[in-house]
């Protein structure tokens, strides 16, 4: 009906009572008592119907639906642009779903669609929806308060998405919600305690946002909820003992990664169904509550990365629903008794790692068939590896590194892929069992007396195997060399044995190769140019026997994702390799690229240390985990000459400089001074002169320099790191003056001085004019010599001449009697 319509219908009516009422002025009092109330039942019966035209319908939610569409700025899969037109039913609408009694939207799921865009307040329309679930999209800005109408909502899930300020005080006013999930936005500031009014929910789930303070206690209104994450969030303060007498319903509980401190509290234990318990990387302290073994129905328990203490409560161990226990990174202490896992049948992953047990690793250990994760690292454990680590079939990563084991090495279950043992006190050689371990994808087995050769046939687990790590052993004999094509290795660590021979051009087929550390052993080779086509990044070949030169590359792209190297203590010759240095393109940019930890961006999921041992600083130090961002060249003790290359002035990312202890001649290089970000640099026991360029002060990083035992002269820059170095810095330089040395310099060696150039006539005249001065002067004396002769023998006797020489005589002899008689009286 159209408005016109509705307005003389509207005036008809009432022209209509006016009518009745005149005709009915002559009806008795008594008469007209139902007047009034016909009258309004003829005006309901007219007005009903066109106030029931403007109330809310599918058009509404039409509307409500099309404004969004028109508030998302990028819909990658034109899924709203295609599929959400006028023309077609909303009902049909992808995402949207009706309810059959009143054709009205009851859900809107737009998940995982890459939507951006923001939310539109006349969304507060939809007053029938139910569920509202846009996660894991983009939207973004803060959420309009008109949603607070959608009072039916059982269900609203807008989580990884980039809504932003507080959580609005609002949400509490939905009566039916029973899902709430918020996780993976920007929401800041402190949890509503207004969350509290809802009554009816069930799942409360926040984590992954900026949220800080402490948990309201409002929350232990909440007596039906099952679900409460709180993880990855500010949140601190202690743990609100007196919310959890509250909760009897709760089931999973996540407070992972906050700032909450103080201890466990013991009214945990009233949640009796709770089933998941994580409260890992927080600073918790004390002991766990003995009360935390009534949870009979616990499945998982995560406690790692806090300050807890003391022994862990037996009662943990009579839990047989555990499937999971995490207590890494703690400060537990004790024995672990030998009947402590019997009733842990269904345990699944064990985690003790980086605490003080000691004793031996108990034995009823081994009846929990169903172990896949066992990690007892970093303590104080003692005894032999047990043989019966090979019965529990199902296990997958095993690290006892960094205890006390000793014994032999034991053949690892099949199913294993990570085994880490380094660090300990095993002897004897690697079983060639371990060849069958075809999964395996970690090796770790460095710093133990292991001896023998290194078994041929792990080159055939090349394909699984990814890091190897043998260092600090006693291996000889030679390096295994089948490794076939589609090899997985990313690390090969062998340094610190006793292993000869060259190295294997099969490592070719290591695509993945990212760290070679062969240094401390007898290898003798010439450099592996072959590497070059790998994309390795770390290349140590220090204090071996290799020989040769080292530049003749002819590959242009060699090395050129190399970041640290280290040639040193070697037998290496010729010129330093112009091309090799140009082709280092990762040492050039390595300060564009984001600084990571090389396993972070490689092995998501490792449980091993990628180690390796770098000089640097005039120290030799273990980086573990190295940044992607450190760069090295150290060519020192080698017998490299001739002049340092100017294109390592281009290395601009380069934080270490190691030429020391060779031959090379020249001046240092000026362009050295674009080195900005250098460290370390060491060019000490060379043959390099000349004047230290004054350049060499724009590294304001540098903290070490070496220029000892060469020929500098002049004086010492000045300014900026060089006011920091001692004496020992420049050892051995006799021509060197200026601070720090106690050798003032003079004016010329405080000026710079420029030799005199000439060129090559100038050099040839000024040499003959040289001799011909010499003749002229003897020629004059010769022809003034014979004519005074002349003159004087044919004259007379030459008296005067004669009188000259007799005086002369008469010193001479009178002095030599002095002397004598002057020894005489001494004697």
């Amino acid at each position: 009906m159209k408005i016109e319509d509705r307005g003389s219908r509207i005036i008809v009516v009432i022209f209509k009572s006016f009518q009745i009422r005149l005709k009915l002025r002559h009806i008795p009092m008594e008469d007209t008592r139902f007047i009034l109330p016909l009258m309004v039942v003829m005006l309901l019966h007219n007005f009903v119907p066109s106030f029931s035209m403007e109330s809310p319908n599918i058009t509404t939610d039409r509307l409500a639906l099309l404004a969004l569409k028109a508030h998302v700025t990028r819909d990658p899969q034109n899924v709203l642009a295609t599929n959400w037109s006028a023309a077609t039913s909303v009902c049909n609408w992808i995402g949207v779903s009706c309810g059959s009694k009143h054709r009205r939207v009851t859900a809107l799921n737009l998940i995982s669609m890459s939507l951006t865009g923001t939310i539109p307040p006349i969304l507060g329309n939809l007053s029938f929806l139910t569920s509202l679930n846009i996660r894991n999209n983009s939207f973004h800005a803060s959420l309009p308060i008109e949603l607070v109408n959608l009072r039916r909502l059982k269900l609203i899930d807008i989580g990884s998405n980039s809504f932003s300020g507080e959580i609005p005080s609002w949400f509490g006013s939905f009566p039916e919600l029973q899902n709430l999930f918020l996780y993976g936005n920007n929401f800041t500031g402190v949890i509503p305690s207004s969350l509290g009014d809802l009554s009816k929910l069930e799942k409360l789930v926040l984590y992954n946002n900026s949220l800080e303070g402490q948990i309201s206690k409002a929350i232990g209104n909440l007596s039906n909820l099952q679900w409460l994450y709180l993880d990855y969030n500010r949140l601190s303060g202690h743990l609100p003992s007196d919310i959890f007498d509250h909760l009897p319903k709760l089931r999973q509980l996540g407070l992972v990664s906050n700032q909450f401190s103080g201890r466990i509290p013991a009214s945990l234990s009233n949640c009796k169904e709770l089933e998941i318990l994580y409260l890992s990387n927080n600073s918790l302290n004390g002991s766990v509550p003995e009360e935390i073994g009534n949870l009979t129905m616990l499945r998982e328990l995560y406690l790692s990365m806090n300050n807890l203490e003391g022994s862990i409560p037996s009662s943990i161990f009579n839990i047989s629903t555990l499937q999971v226990i995490q207590l890494g990174k703690n400060n537990f202490s004790g024995h672990l008794s030998s009947d402590m896992f019997n009733h842990l049948s269904e345990l699944q992953s064990l985690d003790l790692s980086q605490n003080q047990f000691s004793g031996r690793i108990p034995t009823s250990l081994f009846k929990c068939k169903e172990l896949q994760y066992l990690y007892l690292s970093y303590n104080q454990l003692k005894g032999t590896v047990p043989v019966e680590i090979r019965n529990l079939t199902w296990l997958t990563e095993l690290a006892l590194d960094h205890n006390n084991f000793q014994g032999r090495l034991p053949s690892p279950p099949p199913s294993l892929r990570w085994f880490m043992v380094s660090d300990n006190n095993l002897v004897g050689d690697i079983p060639s069992s371990i060849c069958n371990v075809r999964s395996l994808q970690g090796l770790s087995l460095f710093k133990n007396n292991l001896v023998g050769t290194i078994p041929q046939c792990l080159g055939n687990l090349s394909f699984s195997l990814v890091d190897l790590e043998l260092q600090m052993n006693n291996f000889h004999g030679t390096i295994p060399g089948n490794f076939s094509e589609g090899c997985s290795l990313r690390n090969f660590n062998l340094n610190s044995n006793q292993l000869k021979g060259s190295l294997p051009r099969s490592w070719v087929n290591c695509r993945d190769l990212k760290l070679l550390d062969l240094a401390n052993n007898n290898l003798n080779d010439t450099f592996p140019h072959w590497l070059g086509i790998l994309d390795i990044e770390i290349l140590v070949l220090r204090s071996n026997r290799f020989y040769g030169r080292i530049d003749n590359f002819e590959v242009t792209s060699s090395f050129s994702h190399l970041r640290i190297i280290d040639l040193s203590h070697n037998d290496f010759i010729g010129y330093l390799p112009m091309k090799f240095f140009e082709n280092l393109h990762a040492i050039r940019d390595a300060n564009k690229r984001k600084a990571e930890y090389m396993i972070d961006l490689y092995d998501e999921d490792r449980f091993y240390d990628n180690s390796v041992l770098i000089t640097t600083k005039g120290l030799e130090l273990q980086f573990i985990d190295i940044l992607t961002t450190f760069t090295a060249i150290d060519f020192s003790s080698n017998r490299f000459g001739g002049q340092i290359p100017e294109v390592l002035g281009e290395l601009h990312s380069l934080l270490v400089l190691n030429l020391s202890h060779n031959s090379l001649t020249g001046s240092i290089p000026s362009v050295l001074g674009n080195l900005s970000a250098l460290e370390s640099l060491d060019l000490s026991s060379n043959k390099l002169q000349g004047r230290i360029p004054q350049e060499l002060v724009n590294m304001i990083f540098l903290e070490v320099l070496n220029l000892s035992q060469n020929h500098f002269v002049g004086q010492i820059p000045q300014g900026n790191q060089f006011g920091t170095f001692s004496n020992d810095s420049y050892i051995g330089n006799l021509g060197l003056c200026g601070l720090p040395l106690s050798k003032k310099c003079d004016d010329d060696q405080n000026s710079e001085t420029h030799p005199i150039k000439f060129d090559e006539d100038d050099d040839t005249t000024r040499e003959l004019n040289w001799k011909f001065s010499i003749l002229m002067g003897y020629g004059c004396g010769l022809v003034l010599g014979l004519s005074m002769g002349y003159i004087v023998f044919t004259t007379g006797k030459p008296w005067w001449f004669i009188r000259i020489i007799e005086r002369v005589l008469q010193k001479y002899v009178t002095g030599k009697n002095r002397r004598r008689q002057g020894r005489k009286q001494h004697n």
